[in-house]
């Protein structure tokens, strides 16, 4: 089955129903409407609420929902009112511990289970092999927090992309869809979010999420193979099918499977056919 492209992944409050609109025409290739860190608790129940109507008045728009995690007093609040409601599209599950957590969250619907805590991580490859998960999503701050790494250090560097090579590990060996990479917090460091986007992309992650609509294009461009890039899987291709199967030399160099199969994979990321 062909798996969307989600290159971002927008993050707009419940508790403010009129910026739903706002996000979807921002361009970002998924709206997380979320009922978690962006409402307080004593505003959630008027938040679940305001969803629940938007949802209902809106009954073509297609969003994503954060819910409160498994352990907390709300989550089963956020589940009953999404019951009936096409238009959450897709659970993501906050803090997601187990492959039960993630079974009870879907009830029928795509889950995005959010890595951000150790025992999330040590159960990784039970919640990837889950039913119902869409992809795996990596929380890098809340991740930090809970390790108590200290913010910008190389240290935390290194433990950090740690855990991001095992959600991306994990997440293929389950056979998912790339993974996403976790938010640039400061919305006006924007050489910031085009570098930790960049490295992102790089490393196999298939796009981020954010958290102000400017930085949707910026993440989008670096999520977007460099056209020099889809030119060369495109030429590569046809070279392949005019030499037919097996090992071909093309522009100066050596050309077998490995090769054409990242060829195809530019392809695509870029969302383009191969002819």
């Amino acid at each position: 089955m062909k798996q969307a492209i989600v290159r971002s992944a927008l993050f707009v409050p419940a508790s403010r129903p009129e910026r739903i609109p706002k996000a979807l025409a921002s361009g970002a290739d998924a709206v997380i409407v979320d009922l978690e860190d962006a409402v307080e608790p004593a505003a959630k129940p008027a938040a679940r609420q305001a969803l629940a109507g938007f949802l209902d008045a809106n009954p073509d728009v297609r969003v994503w929902v954060r819910i409160n995690d498994a352990t907390t007093p709300w989550h089963d609040d956020d589940l009953a009112a999404l019951r009936g409601k096409p238009g959450a599209a897709a659970i993501m599950l906050s803090k997601a511990e187990s492959a039960a957590q993630v079974a009870h969250a879907g009830q029928g619907r795509p889950v995005v289970p959010i890595i951000e805590t150790a025992r999330g991580m040590v159960k990784l490859a039970d919640i990837a092999a889950a039913p119902g998960v869409a992809r795996l999503a990596f929380g890098s701050l809340d991740y930090g927090v809970d390790l108590a790494l200290t913010p910008g250090t190389a240290g935390a560097a290194v433990l950090l992309d740690q855990a991001r090579s095992l959600v991306l590990l994990h997440s293929r060996a389950a056979g998912l869809a790339a993974p996403l990479d976790g938010v640039h917090a400061d919305i006006n460091d924007a050489e910031g979010l085009r570098a930790a986007a960049s490295r992102a992309s790089d490393m196999g992650f298939a796009g981020m999420l954010c958290i102000h609509p400017s930085q949707v294009e910026p993440v989008h461009a670096a999520f977007l193979p460099a056209q020099a890039d889809i030119d060369w899987a495109r030429r590569v291709l046809a070279a392949q099918r005019e030499n037919g199967t097996g090992a071909f030399r093309f522009e100066g160099r050596m050309v077998d499977a490995p090769v054409l199969a990242r060829a195809r994979q530019v392809l695509a990321r870029a969302g383009v056919q191969e002819g």
